[in-house]
């Protein structure tokens, strides 16, 4: 048995919620179709030539990558341009195209903490907020003796997490009352009769990105026909996710000592560098992809120096002069996602126990050649 393709996307979307992306941003399903099983995935940092051809040697019916293939809305579809024959080349074989960009870079466990990860900056926060989960209070009644059942599924379906705990819940013994009418077939009592039946009222805390699985989950466990359950509004702000991570690294070193950890970690050969190599390091950001627009807010969070890609020349002058160092690894460091999001995406396959099988991408996309 194979996963569905909205399965497989319905994976990849727990890990990057759509909800979590820049406005306008080019994000999920962006050819092809999802009604069908997918036999091969590939996870990509780019899609251009050389990865499709690799993605047809593959017999891949879908292609996961972080960097769109069209970026803006198509005037028209001529297959004797370059962009036009990749398009054709894709519909040809039946190959979909799903981009997870910018939400993959803001989610908790996503570009942006692997990078700070590889890094060794711990306890990193947003360089720059961009999304603050609306909470909910969920409270749902439900029989004493479906009472974990039900708990459970809520909480193991994301529900009741309050900073850095989690499975948090309050839980009340009760009464409740209710008359089955005509045409009902309760789970507990007659129709026409009044029923007093012994209840749990569960209290949790239900993020706005996952409610609707929430509550899903909790109508799937319950044992009633009817499930009373109530869905309030807070004034409350659940976490805060942005782009970019800052913090102070697991041990002071010198931006010479540093610039090699990026090398080394982030799998680049040469790096550009601005600011005095003998200086020490104990505060660093990062930010993969292009981050010029950084510099400031990484200056603002006290940051020694902002590891990120496609720095231009004015914006390096002007961090020399305002004292925060840079290391421009480039842009193709993203491609960390591919192991990452590979593994994440045969984890959730194992689990569903299919047989659709997760590839890497071998090519190497990086447009640049170093002399």
């Amino acid at each position: 048995m194979f996963a569905k393709g909205q399965t497989v996307i319905q994976y990849m979307e727990q890990l990057a919620p759509k909800h979590v992306a820049m406005p306008d941003d080019r994000i999920g399903l962006q050819l092809g179709t999802l009604q069908k099983d997918i036999h091969n995935v590939l996870i990509a940092l780019d899609v251009n030539d050389e990865v499709v051809e690799e993605a047809i040697g593959l017999q891949v019916d879908l292609i996961i990558a972080h960097h769109a293939i069209i970026f803006r809305p198509l005037k028209h579809l001529q297959t004797d341009t370059p962009m036009g024959r990749l398009y054709e080349k894709l519909i040809k074989h039946d190959i979909a195209v799903y981009i997870s960009h910018t939400n993959l870079d803001v989610t908790e466990g996503g570009m942006n903490d692997w990078m700070a990860e590889a890094l060794g900056i711990e306890n990193g926060s947003p360089l720059e907020d961009l999304h603050t989960e609306e909470l909910s209070k969920l409270v749902v009644f439900v029989p004493k003796s479906h009472h974990q059942q039900v708990l459970d599924a809520i909480l193991g379906a994301g529900a009741g997490a309050i900073g850095d705990y989690s499975h948090c819940s309050f839980n009340i013994e009760g009464y409740g009352t209710f008359m089955p009418l005509e045409g009902t077939e309760p789970f507990i009592g007659k129709q026409g009769r009044m029923e007093r039946v012994e209840e749990m009222r569960i209290e949790t805390i239900v993020p706005h990105g996952i409610r609707s699985k929430v509550i899903q989950a909790m109508l799937k466990a319950h044992p009633y026909e009817e499930v009373a359950y109530d869905l309030y509004a807070m004034n409350l702000k659940g976490r805060t996710l942005g782009l970019g991570r800052v913090g102070k690294l697991n041990r002071p070193m010198l931006l010479a000592e540093f610039v090699e950890v990026v090398k080394q970690n982030l799998q680049v050969d040469h790096v550009r560098v601005v600011g005095d190599l003998q200086r020490s390091i104990r505060k660093a950001a990062v930010l993969g992809g292009s981050g010029s627009r950084y510099v400031s807010p990484s200056i603002y969070r006290g940051a020694d120096v902002l590891v990120t890609g496609d720095i231009d020349y004015h914006t390096a002058q002007d961090a020399l002069m305002a004292g925060i160092a840079i290391i421009d690894p480039g842009h193709n460091t993203e491609k960390i996602m591919k192991s990452k999001v590979a593994d994440w995406m045969r984890g959730k396959l194992q689990n569903a126990k299919v047989e659709t099988k997760v590839h890497v991408s071998e090519v190497n996309t990086e447009p640049f050649q170093f002399m």
